[in-house]
Formats: C-alpha cells, sequence, structure tokens
C-alpha cells in the first residue's frame, strides 16, 4: 500500500504563498488529478460540493497530514463540505477497527467531534497507540474496539455500551462493506488520498505545498460548481 511520506514533510515544510496564472489553470488532467473512471455518490447537502479524504486513525501519514487538512477545510468555498472515509488496508496495524470505530461514532454523530483526539490517542498519548514506544514494533494485541469505546466515552461521554451495540449494528456493517466497495471503485492508491465531489482523485504525489492542495482542490470545486457548468 502506497502511502505519501516524503510529499508529506515537503507540504508541511514548504508552504510559501502560491497562486495560479490569472490567464490559464496550471492544474492538468492525468497529471495533478484523475478523473474517476465511475464517478461516486456524494454524501452533503444538495448544492454542496463534497472533498473526501480517504483515511485512518492507524495511518501515521495520515496523522502527519492532518494541519493540511485543517488548512484545506478552513479555505474551502462556502459550497463545499468536507467529509472523511475510513480505509481498512492493513488489518496489522488495526486499520479495520478504527473504520468500524469511526462508523460507530458517525452513527453516534460524535465522529466529527473526536476526529482530531483519535489521532492523538493514537499517536500522541498512546491511549490507542498501534505501535510500542518501547521496541517500536507494532502491539500485540492491537488495541480493541472496547478500548476505542473507553476513548470515544472519555472524549465525548457517550457511554461505551451505547457506542459498542452502534459498532456491532447492521448499520456499521452496511458503511463498512460500502465504504470498502467505493475505495475499490475510486482506486485509492493509499492514505490519505483526497476526491473531489466523487469524481475527482487529487494526485498528491504531484504537489509540493499547502498551498497548491488548497488550490487544486478549490479549482475542481469550483469546477463542479454549477454557475460553471457540468465538464
Amino acid at each position: 500500500m502506497k502511502h505519501f511520506a516524503p510529499l508529506i514533510a515537503a507540504l508541511l515544510l514548504f508552504s510559501a504563498p502560491w497562486r495560479a496564472s490569472a490567464t490559464a489553470s496550471p492544474w492538468v488532467e492525468g497529471r495533478h488529478y484523475v478523473r474517476l473512471e465511475a464517478p461516486q455518490p456524494t454524501r452533503v447537502p444538495r448544492g454542496k460540493i463534497e472533498v473526501m479524504e480517504v483515511f485512518s486513525y492507524g495511518c501515521v501519514f495520515c496523522n502527519n497530514f492532518q494541519p493540511v487538512i485543517e488548512q484545506l477545510r478552513a479555505r474551502l468555498p462556502a459550497n463545499a463540505q468536507m467529509v472523511f472515509l475510513p480505509a481498512a488496508f492493513l488489518p496489522a496495524e488495526d486499520w479495520p477497527m478504527f473504520q468500524r470505530a469511526y462508523f460507530a461514532a458517525q452513527s453516534l454523530g460524535i465522529a466529527d467531534q473526536a476526529h482530531q483526539a483519535m489521532f492523538d490517542a493514537v499517536w500522541r498519548t498512546g491511549e490507542l497507540a498501534i505501535v510500542d514506544s518501547a521496541d517500536n514494533r507494532l502491539k500485540s494485541p492491537p488495541p480493541s474496539l472496547e478500548d476505542a469505546a473507553r476513548c470515544y466515552e472519555r472524549i465525548t461521554g457517550i457511554g461505551r455500551n451505547i457506542f459498542l451495540q452502534a459498532a456491532r449494528s447492521a448499520t456499521v456493517d452496511a458503511r463498512i462493506q460500502a465504504a470498502n466497495a467505493q475505495i475499490v471503485a475510486m482506486k485509492v492508491p493509499g492514505t490519505p488520498c483526497l476526491i473531489v465531489n466523487g469524481k475527482y482523485r487529487i494526485a498528491l504525489e504531484s504537489l509540493s505545498s499547502v498551498d497548491e492542495v488548497v488550490d487544486l482542490v478549490n479549482f475542481l470545486i469550483a469546477k463542479e460548481s454549477p454557475h460553471r457548468g457540468k465538464p
């Protein structure tokens, strides 16, 4: 599974102001972004443009990409909305558990509230760490769904039993199945990955600054906005 560690380091270190040309777009389809073969349904309100990050709390590169995501979210136009889709690529690193936990939190309306805190629990405080800090090896056993339930209870106040009931529900099972199918359909190469309006996958490896990420995403949002017409 491909990750984008050098790119993410560059994005975090080199975010000097960047501006697109007033006469021509610098963004090239096939180089900076890919049009999906099968456009995907979006989950945002009618009239909104969806900006999706495919991620996992167990992905260290997603954790390192969080400052970029926060800058991107703050600089989206009013007609765009950020959403998150958890991936389950790496069972050895507990990604399927984090995926199920995210969808349980989403069904309970607490996913957004706990989003940064969950990254912190894995990579900062160690509450849900997947790597043993003593020897830098994967923990065995890894954090359990019950551990995640206790963490969400601390963060949000939602009782762990309520959380576990949601996590083991048919609704969450269905969301997991749909997410896995959508990730395959979008040909997500690794995490983090950005998809705009279910149609365009950002080629993050082609970008070198936070401003480039923001400008490319906003270019695609404008491309999809009703007043600009459909491409």
